[in-house]
């Protein structure tokens, strides 16, 4: 009688050892991640916008929308946590944005996201806008763990003239490449679209694709313009709307190609824009308040989604509310590669796989925005204001965080801002015929705390009364504070002058 039960025993364990065996051989899934530059919250047609995104709005609702998905205000440090999977704090990025000949870059001992899909065996492509320094050979793309790169390396340029300032800014690699007079938006899409066809669909594929739509100088063919003509009165909103539609056109056209490959039915699609939009630059992000390059919900709410055959049915066509940072995506996307974090520095982020594919809660509880010591106070902290005792606010006089330090801080539903955290405006779009509210903020004012789930449009200041909430924050900032490494903004270097190498923007040293 033992006979029978040792045989079922043994086809128990072998069917489990083939399933295991199975899982452990499913190929690792093609990446593609679309980046864009200064789009705003309510520029996309599920957000309620009149501009026409219907490439976009297909691929958010055969996937997963994320709702209350963060980034960081401006370009290069989102760039930066997205290939690094680390606070700008922590790579002495925290200030500003990587200028044309600043002789600096993403540290180059920061392990990126490209490197570690590389040690698994991925082909990995950066078609578009760099941003992260190239004052040396060893801070382009191709040294960063990119087998091949087709874009700029500063962070905007005359989409036709490919100018900036006074030099040229395109390579195909490492080496200067010539297309002038064409159209980045649909250079790039037509690049990103040959990188898919032209790829081997049994070997995994990383491509990432940060467009240049939809940043300044405000330019786009124009019959993309004509349509908006009778909706759109505002010069650069129409110009802006008709630059969103371009870029949408191209998308459509670049996930469509991917669509027709066998690789679709293993592929993740991530959508994410930069940061939040430029009001004066035709951008929108109503209802929220403040724009790009604020620590307002305005300048750090973002759109994003995520389409892929692979996420649970249940979760397809739906919105995440779950807490999501862009420097997430390191950690989740290593793993879903079936990658190692090992040899990684400290990461200050989350694998969020479970939480998109499936809809399980987030691990991520805080967020910090940034801490930026070099942007001063709109005013001296120490000299009385009219209408105020001192300078500052008199609650705060013993803080255990400098309050004239431009920082911004998420914890569960709280959110505390201190310093100079940029306009903080109210703007809608100017289609929708509704007014601007500008704030009215007290003098010599530098704190600010919020329930953004009660208050996501940040119009109820509960600093004043919820003391004891704000002292904890403070608390919190200063114990990241202490763990932050010293600014890196280096002044411009004239060595790297384009008229001294050929007439364009690229190493020098």
């Amino acid at each position: 009688m033992a006979r029978p039960v040792i045989l079922i025993v043994l086809h128990v364990s072998l069917v489990l050892a083939i399933l295991t065996t199975l899982v452990s051989c499913e190929a690792p899934p093609h990446i593609l991640f679309i980046l864009a530059d200064d789009y705003g919250w309510h520029d996309i047609g599920y957000h309620g916008s009149v501009l026409k995104t219907p490439n976009l709005d297909k691929l958010a609702a055969e996937g997963v929308k994320l709702n209350n998905y963060y980034v960081q205000p401006i370009c290069t440090p989102t760039r930066s946590q997205l290939m690094t999977g680390r606070y700008q704090i922590h790579t002495g990025l925290q200030h500003g944005v990587l200028l044309p000949g600043s002789p600096h870059c993403l540290p180059t001992d920061e392990v990126t996201l490209a490197q570690k899909l590389k040690e698994v065996g991925y082909s990995t492509h950066l078609v578009g806008k760099w941003h992260l320094g190239y004052y040396k050979e060893a801070c382009l793309p191709t040294h960063r763990g990119f087998d091949s790169f087709f874009g700029y390396l500063n962070g905007m340029e005359d989409y036709y003239t490919h100018i900036r300032l006074n030099g040229y800014d395109f390579r195909q690699n490492e080496e200067v490449a010539n297309y002038t007079g064409q159209y980045s938006t649909i250079l790039f899409s037509k690049k990103a679209q040959s990188v898919i066809t032209q790829h081997n669909p049994d070997k995994p594929l990383f491509l990432y694709l940060p467009l240049q739509s939809v940043h300044r100088p405000l330019q786009v063919p124009s019959h993309y313009i004509d349509q908006y003509r009778d909706i759109i009165k505002d010069e650069n909103r129409l110009t802006y709307a008709a630059m969103v539609t371009c870029m949408d056109e191209a998308i459509g056209n670049v996930t469509n190609t991917l669509r027709n490959t066998p690789m679709w039915n293993n592929s993740i699609i991530i959508f994410s824009t930069d940061n939040g939009g430029l009001v004066y630059g035709g951008g929108n992000n109503w209802p929220h308040r403040g724009w790009k390059n604020t620590l307002w919900e305005g300048g750090v709410r973002g759109v994003g989604f995520v389409h892929s055959p692979l996420l649970e049915d249940d979760v397809k066509g739906t919105v995440n509310n779950e807490l999501i940072h862009v420097s997430d995506w390191f950690p989740t996307l290593v793993s879903v590669s079936g990658g190692s974090l090992n040899g990684t520095k400290p990461l200050d982020s989350y694998n969020q796989w479970r939480t998109i594919s499936k809809g399980s809660q987030s691990e991520r509880k805080e967020l910090l925005h940034n801490i930026d010591p070099l942007t001063p106070l709109p005013f001296d902290p120490l000299t009385p204001l009219p209408g105020s005792h001192i300078g500052f606010d008199n609650i705060f006089n013993h803080s255990p965080f400098n309050t004239s330090i431009r920082a911004a801080l998420r914890v569960g539903d709280w959110k505390i801002i201190t310093g100079y955290p940029g306009n903080g405006s109210w703007i809608p779009p100017p289609e929708s015929g509704k007014t601007p509210i500008y704030p009215s903020e007290k003098p010599g004012k530098q704190v600010w705390l919020f329930n953004i789930k009660n208050d996501p449009d940040e119009k109820i200041d509960l600093s004043e009364t919820e003391i004891d909430k704000v002292q904890e924050l403070l608390e919190k900032l200063r114990g990241y504070e202490k763990t932050a490494v010293p600014v890196q903004f280096p002044p411009y270097d004239p060595k790297s002058d384009p008229k001294l190498h050929g007439g364009a923007w690229g190493p020098w040293e």
